[in-house]
């Protein structure tokens, strides 16, 4: 077996030896041109005068461009055509390039950028969400409205109402290697483009269409990222065509890489989001019906924030069957960077409203926050069907066991028994007595049919012992006057698949040569998240080989084509998939040539352990790949996959967006300094579902990581912009991403033991964008010591910074409003 091992990241000796290579790393050809761009100082407004005389005389400078050298000026958007490379005159937002210099060294061309004058006509920015929906300023023509049962008469016979609202700010990607490109100008005018890109098709789209060349005349490659979750997305398309251009006027190659700073300042961010809500409920805590407003801040361009704003109504309902449910979506412009993907596109921001309401409605009531989130769960799926497994779910993880992180570190993983501890209260019966309204309909229309939280959140329960824990806490507190605690268990439910629905496919190459070896290439790309081990080991498995036979080679236009963005976490469901196909394919090939002298048909062909063996009979596998090359049969082929079942109508907001739901629990507990607003998470404990893995190892590291940068987001990743619009969190010295050290010191996270109902490659799940938002549970584990501070609710804003917390701690208090 290579599937279902917790086998290491195939590039982790490269990584650390300092030999992985990256695009800054690529050894560039003599003559090579680095390229900066020249920022807009403000907001708005418009260029008066552009005296770019000095630059252009400035040592090292080869070139420098305007927008006004362009026509037309090339287009980097990914949606609406609304993204020129250079400013056409009118200025956006504070960052906005407005004009490009080429220069012998990447110093050089920076210092020159700085010699330009700048004659700019300044204007009042749109900034906050009040401003720009006043000014009706937003893409659409109005709100995005999804709607499920009649809101309005369900609040207004419900026996209690609350209103509230939640603002969550947004997000820096700070990926470890910044953005950065290299194009190389080929004979005949075609180019090859180097990228930090999560989609090298829209690469070469985009350079391509500016360059006014066809597609198959650019080719894109991308071994790896050093990051990207989202933010490679689209905002690596400036700087690939920027050298491009460059490279095709000068027939030199061009490179181009961001500093941090302006990295920062240049890309856009995860959409920052205010939630008001009302929602209707009794007094067992089931919510009757609940009213959502969402606000977007989606920056200066359109980008993807009307897919981002749709994914965050399509997670309102999180893990809850609402009976009534209306979220209206507001995109707003305004003059920011151009917010845009970030890992959960959108889904963390939908999340964390649904969350609140839990938490406030808990809190009126005065009941436990776990009991309100488990009266209001979906109902629990029927049994698996037969076959289910599809024969790859290990063992150790069948018997009810979890992988500890630890354990993983020396590249095995041990069993260990989950914990016995906890209440009864958490035992029984996994789904709740069916409630009249309740139908397991999403506020989208779509069915839940794999709902499994109510034994996960059981299992989590016991294992970290949450009953017992919260009696402690709360002796804890009435004993503390400074220092409170808080925990919190928290679910997740996110939809797998892209919602543009044409996105859902894949395509890969496999060859096998003649000693047996394999070497095969498909469209997604690998940012550390390990997918280009996850689907060798799916080659590997195909041909019954070990793991040293395989070899992926760097994304490339020119082997695969058309691919989409390694993104929405399906880079394993569909590339898997295709490259599966692939080998299959070849497969039967071998087994057509080999069949006559195993004396069996070509079905009863198996390859196992390097053999290929039919009853008592076998060969190795290089000598039937020998007989099949002999026979002049190709050992070659391609896959493709497409994701079936799948209907979506953004617009109506009805249908089947996604092929089935990713699930998964944390409880996180914490401590608050109330005189200083100080804050620690103490203990993590996750219970994930990532089906029936492919790798272990590497998916509890995705959950791990996940955790932390959905509790960074939450609690210390601020961006502040001042009231001219320029971001002053441009670096690392002023923006606070979570460190090794803010991990929980008790971290305990375990794979739930079954596999995925729906027909994924072995059985898997999705796991790369699920586990962020079991961050939540910090927020909400936050939100319970403020609360033990005072009698009311101390609706807690995110990011619960120190002064967030102070604020909340003086509102549970009533000190303040």
């Amino acid at each position: 077996m290579s599937v279902a091992k917790p086998l290491p990241h195939d590039a982790a000796p490269l990584h650390v030896t300092g030999q992985a290579r990256y695009i800054d790393d690529i050894p560039v050809p003599a003559g090579c041109l680095h390229l900066a761009f020249g920022l807009s100082p403000i907001a708005r407004g418009r260029i008066r005068d552009l005296d770019l005389s000095a630059a252009r005389s400035a040592p090292g400078v080869v070139e420098v461009i305007a927008g006004a050298d362009l026509d037309p000026i090339p287009d980097c958007s990914p949606s609406a055509h609304d993204e020129p490379l250079l400013s056409d005159g009118t200025i956006h937002y504070a960052g906005q390039p407005l004009f490009l210099v080429a220069a012998t060294s990447h110093l050089a061309a920076r210092r020159a950028v700085r010699l330009a004058s700048l004659d700019l006509a300044e204007e009042t920015p749109i900034l906050g969400v009040d401003e720009a929906l006043a000014a009706n300023s937003r893409f659409e023509d109005g709100p995005r409205i999804y709607a499920k049962g009649d809101v309005e008469a369900t609040l207004a016979r419900a026996p209690r109402i609350l209103e509230g609202r939640i603002e969550v700010g947004g997000q820096e990607h700070f990926y470890l290697e910044g953005q950065a490109a290299l194009a190389l100008p080929q004979e005949g005018g075609d180019m090859i483009v180097h990228a930090s890109t999560q989609h090298p098709t829209e690469i070469q789209h985009k350079v391509a269409d500016a360059l006014g060349l066809p597609m198959h005349a650019v080719r894109v490659e991308v071994r790896r990222m050093g990051g990207g979750f989202g933010g490679k997305e689209s905002q690596g398309n400036a700087l690939a065509i920027a050298c491009a251009l460059i490279a095709a006027r000068t027939g030199r190659p061009a490179a181009m890489r961001y500093d941090r700073d302006d990295d920062f300042t240049i890309t856009g961010k995860r959409h920052d989001i205010r939630v008001d809500y009302r929602v209707g409920f009794d007094e067992t805590g089931r919510v009757l019906g609940v009213d959502f407003t969402h606000a977007l801040r989606c920056g200066w361009s359109m980008d993807l924030s009307l897919p981002v704003a749709d994914r965050a109504m399509l997670h309102a309902d999180n893990a809850y069957d609402l009976p009534a449910c209306r979220i209206t979506s507001h995109r707003l412009k305004t003059n920011h960077q151009s917010a845009t993907a970030f890992r959960g596109f959108g889904g963390p921001q939908g999340m964390v409203g649904i969350e609140r309401v839990m938490d406030h409605v808990a809190h009126a009531l005065g009941r436990d926050p776990l009991e309100v989130r488990r009266v209001n769960y979906y109902a629990e799926a029927q049994a698996e069907p037969a076959g289910a497994s599809g024969g790859s779910f290990p063992a150790k993880m069948k018997q009810g066991v979890r992988l500890e992180t630890a354990d993983l570190a020396g590249r095995g993983a041990v069993a260990v028994p989950q914990s016995a501890g906890g209440s009864q209260r958490y035992g029984g019966a996994h789904s709740p007595v069916p409630v009249p309204g309740r139908d397991g309909l999403t506020p989208y229309g779509m069915k839940v049919e794999d709902f499994i939280l109510h034994g996960l959140t059981e299992r989590l329960a016991e294992s970290c012992d949450y009953a017992g824990r919260r009696a402690a806490i709360a002796q804890w507190n009435a004993a503390n006057r400074v220092l409170k605690r808080g925990i919190a268990l928290t679910p997740v439910k996110f939809g797998i698949s892209f919602t543009l629905t044409h996105l859902n496919q894949a395509g890969a190459l496999v060859h096998v040569y003649q000693d047996g070896s394999i070497q095969m290439n498909h469209g997604g790309t690998e940012m550390g998240q390990g997918l280009f081990q996850k689907v060798a080991q799916v080659a590997a498995q195909r041909f019954g080989l070990g793991m040293d036979r395989v070899k992926i080679t760097a994304t490339d236009t020119g082997k695969v084509p058309n691919t989409s963005a390694t993104a929405a976490s399906s880079g394993s469901d569909l590339n898997g998939m295709a490259v599966r196909a692939a080998c299959d394919e070849i497969r039967a090939r071998i087994a057509a040539v080999v069949a006559p002298d195993l004396q069996a048909a070509p079905t009863e062909i198996l390859f196992e352990e390097g053999m290929v063996r039919a009853g008592g009979a076998e060969m190795s596998f290089e000598e039937a790949v020998k007989r099949a090359y002999m026979a002049r049969v190709s050992l070659s082929a391609t896959g493709f996959y497409r994701t079936p079942d799948l209907q979506w109508d953004r617009i109506a907001g009805q249908g089947r967006p996604f092929f089935y739901f990713a699930y998964g629990a944390a409880c996180s507990e914490v401590v608050i300094d109330t005189l200083t607003g100080e804050n620690r998470i103490l203990r993590t404990d996750i219970v994930h579902d990532a089906g029936a893995s492919l790798n272990p190892a590497l998916d509890i590291g995705q959950v791990e990581g996940g955790f932390v940068q959905g509790a960074g987001w939450l609690t210390t990743e601020e961006l502040v912009w001042d009231g001219q619009g320029r971001l002053r969190t441009h670096a690392p010295s002023t923006y606070k991403v979570p460190a090794c050290s803010d991990r929980p010191p008790v971290f305990n996270v375990a794979l739930w033991d079954q596999p995925n109902r729906a027909e994924t490659i072995y059985r898997s799940k999705a796991v790369g964008e699920p586990p962020f938002m079991l961050g939540i549970s910090v927020l909400m584990a936050l939100s319970d010591a403020c609360a033990a501070c005072g009698p009311h609710y101390p609706d807690l804003q995110a990011p619960a910074t120190a002064e967030a917390v102070l604020a909340a701690v003086d509102r549970a208090r009533g000190a303040l409003p």
